[in-house]
């Protein structure tokens, strides 16, 4: 399936992508935290979709999966005051899907794995897909006696003073022969109007209205005093069961709807059962034509396999079911005018075009600027000063220019061309290939020593706190600093006279600037900034060669013999060490006593020198970034998909494709008893 976000990600070097996936990792990191954990959102979930999406197609492109990707969790462990709820069975999320054409390929990935027991049509059930909150009702005998919300799938926040101060939620089911036990889910929201009143009253008491119905909604989920809820008028629609003793309620997705909204559970009025694909993507177009009018907010329409027994057959991943997809609408376009395009310098030289624009709303996040990624996006663009240019936010780390709105004044604009020297220093830039341009002064270019300074302080590198992004740009300009080791030789009485600064905050930089010399030595290597070479990549070259002395010596065979390495990246390891100023740089940080020694792994300890292993699904004791630390340590590689050259497929609870291609390629499969047991070890 090919997408213009597709080709984009293709025309990235390997470098650009693997820093896409660097900044995205973190981002979508705190954006989970805030979602499901606070129920304080930055973001719009249509901005959160489409940095999931984005970094799913560059783990895709790269192989390089970070072992905290949000890729590999459902969502963020809870942090409040709330008492821990554990789900009996896993509230697994949804995959998503950003055009029709990903509906088709949904539809057929299901008659492919079915073979010859699908159906020439297939049943679905579609809803809307509500803008609030998953929650987890538990009824036994009847009554409602604990409600959760999903948390990271198997571990949640109890909420049940709040659920029952929901009117939708009964307290008992509707029925003379309860269940013993059922669980049943559902999405909590505002009804607009239930919005509008509740804000109409805060505004009358003289407190601040919300923003918007879904963020309301956790926060009133979250509330502590259930008064403060009752008033606030949540609603709530079912969807789906968890574990379910002593009913039956039926053999079909449908017919489950049906026997919730028998025993007194809503649900959702715009539920329709279709048969065929074709019928799924005429809904999917009615449905956003009306979704405007509609007494509540959705983002997109939910398509689920309607036969349970084909639900079953079907299975799940890791972290969604096979039988279901999030069918997301795009985010809007706004136009805005083009004020202009400059060009940003980084650390490494690369030259980035970058849109000025008129200040914009966008998904409700103002939107100024927008990356435009490299001289061949630039060109087919064909932007020029003044054009109107529509804005989406592909995620809120990237917005991004989608298209000019052509008009008569367009071909009389004079057309932006890439440079050919460096904005920044003026030195002749040099195309390494088709997408990159850098600049070839390193050394003298003020913004790459500013870049490089920046990065060698982060939180990536020696977490140097205080050093920030003006305080830098103030360092280099008063001439306190060239290169990084200049850091070390700063003294209290300069830092203290510096505008802004003063005695506490000189004396508290000087502290951090201390304290990162006990920086672990494979945070020494990130902080050197060799191009291609990020935390992981550190990490396994220290564990390979022990030290950055040996790491200087090794030759671009045996760098490229390193698991994760290869050729590229190792010319360009071996590129920065054949460097004689940064050589010098090296001894000057060495002088200065930051750590060039870390502990090298013997043979005798790397029982799985050579091998290398994909996980999948839930291991029982080990999580997947520990699972990965430990083969790492004895020298196996962690790859992110399974290839002929896979050595092992570590397969848990909920293994998902992964465990499929390795059963058709003929990789060996293990569990996690059997991984201990090649450790050596037990957790």
């Amino acid at each position: 399936m090919s997408t213009p976000l597709h080709h984009e990600i293709l025309a990235l070097s390997d470098e650009q992508a693997r820093a896409q996936i660097d900044a995205l990792v973190p981002e979508l990191l705190e954006h989970s935290r805030r979602y499901h954990a606070e129920g304080t959102p930055t973001i719009t979930d249509q901005a959160y979709d489409e940095a999931f999406h984005r970094l799913e197609l560059l783990e895709q492109r790269t192989g390089y999966v970070r072992p905290d990707s949000p890729t590999l969790r459902v969502g963020a462990d809870p942090v409040s005051e709330l008492p821990p709820f554990v789900h009996a069975k896993p509230m697994l999320s949804l995959r998503n899907a950003f055009s029709e054409g990903e509906v088709v390929e949904f539809e057929t990935s299901l008659h492919r794995f079915l073979a010859d027991e699908a159906p020439p049509l297939f049943r679905f059930s579609v809803e809307p897909k509500l803008d609030g909150l998953s929650l987890e009702l538990v009824y036994e005998r009847g009554l409602l006696t604990r409600a959760g919300t999903r948390g990271n799938g198997t571990l949640g926040e109890d909420v049940t003073h709040i659920a029952r101060t929901i009117r939708s939620v009964p307290a008992r089911l509707r029925t003379d022969d309860p269940p013993a036990l059922l669980e049943v889910r559902g999405e909590v929201f505002f009804a607009l109007q239930a919005f509008t009143d509740m804000n109409a009253r805060r505004e009358a008491r003289g407190e601040e209205p919300f923003k918007n119905p879904r963020n309301a909604a956790a926060g009133t989920l979250r509330q502590l005093d259930p008064a403060v809820a009752a008033e606030r008028r949540l609603s709530f629609y079912a969807y789906d069961v968890g574990v379910v003793e002593g009913i039956e309620l039926g053999a079909r997705h449908s017919e489950r709807l049906a026997a919730l909204s028998a025993l007194g559970l809503p649900v959702d009025p715009e539920a329709r059962t279709l048969e065929g694909l074709e019928a799924v993507l005429r809904r999917i177009v009615s449905l956003g034509e009306q979704r405007h009018r509609l007494p509540h907010e959705i983002d997109g329409v939910v398509i689920k396999v309607d036969d349970l027994s084909v639900q079953r057959s079907l299975g799940s991943l890791s972290r969604a079911p096979r039988w279901a997809i999030a069918y997301k609408y795009p985010p809007p376009e706004v136009p805005t005018v083009l004020r202009e395009v400059s060009f940003q310098v980084g650390r490494t030289g690369a030259i980035t075009p970058v849109a000025e624009l008129e200040p914009v709303q966008v998904g409700g996040v103002t939107v100024s600027r927008a990356t435009l990624h490299n001289a061949d996006e630039l060109r087919r663009l064909d932007l020029r000063t003044g054009d109107t240019v529509l804005v989406r936010r592909a995620g809120d780390v990237i917005p991004k220019v989608e298209r000019v709105v052509l008009d008569e004044g367009h071909e009389e604009r004079v057309p932006i061309v890439f440079p050919e020297h460096c904005p920044a220093c003026g030195a002749p830039l040099a195309r390494e290939d088709s997408a990159v341009a850098r600049c070839t002064a390193p050394l003298s270019c003020p913004a790459q020593r500013h870049a490089a300074i920046r990065h060698f302080g982060s939180r990536a590198a020696l977490d140097i706190d205080g050093l920030g992004e003006k305080l830098v740009e103030q360092l280099l300009g008063e001439g306190l600093i060239r290169r990084p080791s200049d850091l070390y030789a700063l003294k209290l009485e300069e830092l203290a006279a510096l505008d802004r600064m003063g005695q506490r905050s000189a004396e508290n930089l000087l502290a951090a600037i201390a304290r990162s010399k006990e920086q672990p030595v494979e945070r020494v290597v990130v902080a050197l900034g060799i191009r291609e070479v990020g935390e992981s990549t550190a990490a396994v070259l220290m564990e390979r060669f022990g030290g950055i002395d040996p790491l200087l010596q090794a030759s671009a065979e045996e760098l490229a013999a390193v698991h994760g390495v290869g050729d590229k990246m190792a010319a360009a390891i071996r590129a920065f060490f054949d460097d004689p100023h940064q050589v010098d740089e090296l001894a000057r940080l060495r002088g200065h006593g930051l750590r060039f020694e870390g502990t090298a792994r013997s043979a005798t300890v790397t029982p799985l020198e050579g091998l290398s292993f994909v996980l999948t699904g839930t291991l029982p004791t080990l999580g997947r970034a520990e699972a990965k630390k430990r083969i790492q340590a004895a020298g196996g590689a962690v790859k992110g998909s399974v290839s002929k050259k896979t050595d092992f497929v570590v397969a848990g609870d909920d293994a998902g494709s992964k465990l499929d291609r390795a059963v058709e390629l003929g990789v060996p499969v293990i569990d996690e008893a059997e991984l201990l047991r090649r450790l050596g070890g037990s957790p």
